[in-house]
């Protein structure tokens, strides 16, 4: 069995989160250097079956997408010509961030680990697969 691994796609960063073989808990794997994804997925597909894999779409309050979509599709399209049988799925990710940062606080965490973006970006990812499980 496969698992679902998602993406929250930024600039600098990437946040990634991924679901046991059941897919029934996603938990948060990491955050990569977005230049480094690529390398990071290779690795990872080694050593893991993934059979469907969430990225983020980002949109703003209106529901224009985010200027960070061009970066995207880009990633996409190398994305898919490494993996071509590989499924994605593009997923609504508006407010996950924000979403991630009051879980932090939720959580008790303190300001300073807060301040951490790559937690953020991870949480994210998480927030969107757990959404996705949920809905599904």
């Amino acid at each position: 069995m496969g698992r679902i691994l998602a993406i929250d796609y930024g600039t600098k960063r990437t946040g990634i989160a991924i679901t046991d073989e059941l897919k029934m808990i996603a938990s948060g794997l990491t955050t990569v250097a977005t230049e480094d994804l690529m390398s990071f997925l290779q690795t990872y597909f080694e050593d893991e079956t993934v059979e469907l894999v969430l990225v983020g779409e980002p949109k703003q309050k209106d529901g224009t997408h985010s200027a960070v979509e061009e970066e995207i599709k880009n990633f996409l399209t190398e994305f898919t010509d490494k993996y071509p049988d590989m499924k994605v799925i593009r997923v609504d990710e508006r407010f996950s961030s924000k979403r991630a940062f009051q879980a932090m606080i939720d959580s008790g965490l303190k300001k300073k680990k807060r301040r951490n973006k790559a937690l953020i970006d991870e949480i994210s990812a998480t927030i969107l697969l757990q959404d996705y499980l949920y809905n599904n």
